[in-house]
């Protein structure tokens, strides 16, 4: 009986777009890196899945390019073994001329793949190092991809979760497993893009996509755990719990580049770590190590780690029965190897954290925010520490002339956001933005600090969020005026005032270039912020009701501290004087 495989390395089960034809395809591991710049994009089920999957990518490509030069050729300061292409012995970084050597020449790697203007390409040595690890990427055989054997199952759970063949405890379905659907057996969907019979179905391109996703982004259903010593709660997948921000370039090969993060981040005078994707632990060292509950102190096990300890078992006609055993999940404070997040402090202890979107903040564009994302002249040290990685490496590239100083840089955020019932954090609903700026603009260097850019559209933005507030009280006075719940009314309102902000500030922001005066482009926000909010405010006016402007005495100097005939005239005229006022 032939062996049964999926071989990720030359099977086609990544979606992505042909830049030629606008066209979606499907290819293999080595043929997207060959031919990376020839693609869009990923073009996955879903917006979250695809980040899912690009860090994946990214664990591949950061673990080939610290080890290797684009020629294929190991670094002169590093000693590799030959059949395992592992680092075998430990880089002197207390030589101060190794660190010097060991920064110069990652960032050399990275510069002659991206080429000029972002036009290079990958190099063989990926492809080298897939074949040699082609067996830790079949979806079947002994060390199945991003699973674990029957007798590994068993031998890291409890005596009465273990399974035989398709029986057992701790089963996950498709249905569950698939992002899309998200149903468990006892709450079905009721919006699945799928039909009942077929929900369990999936191809083995599509179920592997799902797998990585899943890893990302399991809840906390899990009835089953392996078995330690200590006690722990089930986590959910580590993507879950961030608020997502990675940039995007033209193509899919600038965006894996933009995203390469070559050069250690976190520890200081250290420029190398020795990268450890999950696929080169065995079993037992992978999960030797996450029982300890240690933070990964490098991106490729960052960028691959298990939520879920899965084992799935093939019946003869081809059909999965998945099985899941929760593991236990490090803390995230100061977790700051995470290059792709915001951060947030805890109040509990002051410890920064990772910042995740709600349902209740979901509707906050990423431009609302911009403080959280860039480098600011009023931070402070902590303040700073705490930025977005990969905008320190955007930094850090431009710094050393890897991205030229026009690049149109877009930041963007995928994000899969859980329901608010702690017992489950089920999916319930994905939300994509971005945002678009110029490299010379997000990483203004001009030695007056007035005149920074990111100071000055972080000083917008806290003026139209002022402005935003008066809206909301303007709002709030029309709901009372009606006679309807006020704060309900007023968040209604605040939250189509932003809608309509959410182009023409992007439209603005994009539009900025070092060159600029300051004051001018700052005064042409302000112009078109003044012209938005009289618009939004006479719409107000112009759908009003006799009542409205009839209107009533108010009696408890809620609307009016004099105490006089409240209507929507007086409403009205008061918000435009604050507004008047604000504006400056």
């Amino acid at each position: 009986m032939k062996t049964r495989s999926f071989n990720l390395t030359t099977e086609p089960w990544l979606k992505v777009i042909s830049l030629a034809d606008n066209q979606e395809k499907t290819v293999s591991l080595i043929e997207l890196f060959e031919n990376a710049q020839s693609y869009r994009e990923l073009s996955g089920e879903m917006r979250s899945q695809d980040l899912a999957i690009l860090r994946f990518l990214l664990a591949i490509l950061t673990t080939v390019y610290s080890r290797f030069d684009p020629k294929g050729e190991p670094y002169p300061w590093l000693k590799l073994d030959k059949d395992s292409l592992k680092d075998i012995e430990k880089v002197d970084e207390d030589d101060q001329l190794i660190r010097r050597q060991i920064s110069k020449d990652l960032l050399n790697t990275w510069k002659q793949l991206y080429g000029q203007n972002g036009e290079g390409h990958f190099t063989k040595i990926v492809t080298t190092y897939l074949r040699r690890y082609n067996q830790r990427f079949d979806l079947f055989g002994e060390s199945p991809f991003y699973q674990v054997g029957e007798r590994d199952y068993n031998r890291l759970v409890p005596t009465n979760k273990q399974i035989s063949g398709s029986e057992g405890p701790g089963k996950v379905a498709i249905k569950q497993m698939n992002r899309q659907i998200s149903e468990s057996g006892n709450k079905p969907s009721l919006f699945s893009p799928k039909t009942p019979e077929f929900k369990n179905q999936l191809k083995l391109d599509e179920l592997t996509r799902w797998l990585i996703s899943y890893e990302n982004y399991s809840g906390v259903t899990d009835k089953t755990k392996i078995n330690m010593s200590a006690k722990y709660s089930v986590s959910s997948g580590w993507l879950y719990k961030l608020n997502p921000v990675y940039a995007t370039g033209d193509n899919l090969f600038q965006t894996l580049m933009l995203n390469l993060i070559l050069i250690n981040q976190n520890r200081t005078n250290r420029p190398y770590t020795p990268q450890k994707p999950v696929w080169e632990y065995s079993v037992s060292q992978y999960i030797s190590k996450r029982e300890k509950m240690l933070q990964p102190d490098n991106l490729a096990e960052l960028y691959t780690v298990w939520s879920r300890m899965l084992h799935i078992n093939w019946s003869k006609n081809g059909d999965p029965t998945i099985f899941s055993a929760g593991l236990p999940m490090f803390d995230s404070a100061a977790a700051f190897i995470e290059p792709m997040t915001t951060w947030r402090v805890r109040k509990e202890d002051g410890k920064h954290v990772p910042a995740e979107k709600r349902l209740s903040t979901m509707g906050t564009a990423m431009w609302r925010n911009f403080g959280q994302y860039v480098p600011l002249e009023t931070d402070n040290h902590e303040s700073e520490k705490a930025k977005p990685g990969i905008v320190k490496w955007l930094k850090q590239l431009k710094e050393a002339d890897g991205i030229p100083q026009k690049t149109r840089l877009t930041l963007a955020s995928a994000d899969l956001i859980r329901d608010d019932n702690a017992a489950s954090q089920m999916p319930a609903a994905e939300i994509f933005d971005d945002m678009q700026i110029d490299a010379d603009v997000l990483f203004d260097e001009d030695p007056s600090a007035a005149q920074k850019w990111p100071d000055r559209i972080e000083d917008m933005i806290v003026l139209t969020q002022k402005i935003g507030s008066d809206y909301w009280r303007f709002a709030a006075n029309i709901g009372r005026l009606r006679n309807v719940d006020d704060r309900s009314f007023a968040n209604k309102m605040i939250a189509e005032f932003y809608d309509g902000l959410n182009v023409p500030f992007k439209n603005w922001l994009r539009s900025l270039n070092n060159i600029d005066d300051r004051d001018t482009q700052s005064n042409d926000w302000k112009k078109k912020l003044k012209d938005y909010v009289q618009e939004v405010a006479d719409e107000v006016i112009q759908s009003s009701s006799p009542r409205d402007m009839t209107g009533f005495v108010d009696v408890n100097g809620v609307i009016d501290k004099n105490k006089g005939l409240v209507n929507i005239f007086t409403i009205n005229n008061q918000f435009r004087t604050q507004v008047f006022r604000d504006m400056g």
